[in-house]
């Protein structure tokens, strides 16, 4: 294009640019102008499309994490009126919740398990609804039906033998959260808790020897120290152990209504042994009167019917104890107060 005479070529370029400029400023107005209601429907659609994915997405997935963050402590559990298929648990937990958000929680039911066998649940509870703050204090307190006898006497043999136990707590519950929508959540907790220990600690703590039996038949009277290192009462009725010396068989011994408390338990033991057997023992390869004794649980029975998941988890458990039958002997003629036994 050739140069129109005595205008500089700078200039020209300048004014077209600014006719360019205000040509597509004028186009955009008259664009927004005529079409202003569609861009109106699109903000509107693209706000509501971001609020809704925020609240039926992200907020589903926050609720879930928090759930997920969230810690259950186990601080008292009852276990009583124990029968083959049932038992009554009363127990007390705090949850605690570490997010901002301090949601409500339906009540639900849940399954409990042994944590190595999360699918294969012993019984189910109804778990409260809970307003979740910072530390919520929850409480069970219902009759509650064993569904897995065999889950069930694992999860006794595993308290009973092992120093701690995991308890896997399984199910679905509704979540709410001031006005948003109502969501589902998984609540699924792994639980560890302090065991018994295969009964460390278990002791005769005195005893003396009957030469002529009480009624019952009991020859043998003393009281022995039951540990109970966990948080967990035991109602497990009359139990009786099998005693043992070099793997002969000397008698048994009775606990009568035996619940095993937080802490320390004496209770009063009854025996029925073959004295004869403890004699021979005492005057042959154990002169110092001190006999190793081997004691097997046997039976548990409540109100007349045996406990299977307590029987087994006792009869998988084995206590050995040095008993000083000698002093117990020697207070016969003496008067005292019988022996104990050694560690």
């Amino acid at each position: 294009m050739e140069q129109e005479k005595g205008i500089p070529q700078s200039h020209v370029q300048e004014v077209d640019a600014e006719e360019r400029k205000q040509g597509f400023g004028a186009k955009l107005k008259a664009h927004l102008r005529k079409w202003w209601w569609l861009h109106l429907i699109f903000f509107i659609a693209s706000t509501l499309i971001i609020v809704l994915c925020l609240v039926y997405v992200a907020f589903p997935r926050i609720s879930q994490n928090g759930v997920n963050d969230s810690t259950l402590e186990i601080q008292s559990l009852i276990l009583s009126n124990p029968t083959p298929n049932s038992f009554h648990l009363e127990q007390t937990a705090k949850l605690t919740n570490p997010s901002r958000y301090h949601p409500n929680l339906d009540r639900f039911n849940a399954s409990l398990a042994v944590g190595s066998s999360p699918d294969k649940p012993y019984a189910y509870v109804e778990l409260p609804a809970v307003h979740a703050t910072k530390e919520t204090t929850t409480h069970v307190d219902e009759e509650v039906q064993i569904t897995d006898m065999n889950a069930f006497v694992d999860y006794n043999t595993q308290l009973l033998t092992k120093d701690s136990v995991d308890l896997d707590v399984r199910g679905r519950t509704k979540l709410h959260e001031m006005r948003l929508p109502t969501t589902t959540v998984d609540y699924h907790k792994t639980i560890t808790m302090r065991g018994l220990n295969g009964l460390a600690g278990f002791n005769v703590t005195s005893f003396s020897i009957k030469l002529v039996p009480e009624p019952d038949g009991a020859n043998m009277i003393g009281s022995v120290l039951i540990p109970n290192p966990s948080v967990m009462t035991i109602t497990m009725g009359n139990v009786t152990f099998n005693n043992y010396v070099d793997d002969e068989f000397i008698g048994t011994s009775l606990l009568s209504d035996l619940i095993l408390r937080p802490g320390d338990n004496t209770v009063p033991m009854r025996s029925t042994v073959n004295q004869t057997i403890v004699v021979e023992k005492v005057t042959g390869t154990y002169k110092d009167g001190i006999l190793p004794i081997e004691i097997v649980g046997n039976s548990s029975v409540y109100n007349g019917q045996h406990l299977e998941y307590f029987e087994k988890a006792l009869q998988s458990n084995k206590q050995h104890i040095k008993l000083n039958v000698g002093a117990a002997l020697g207070a016969l003629g003496g008067g005292g107060g019988g022996g104990g036994s050694e560690s």
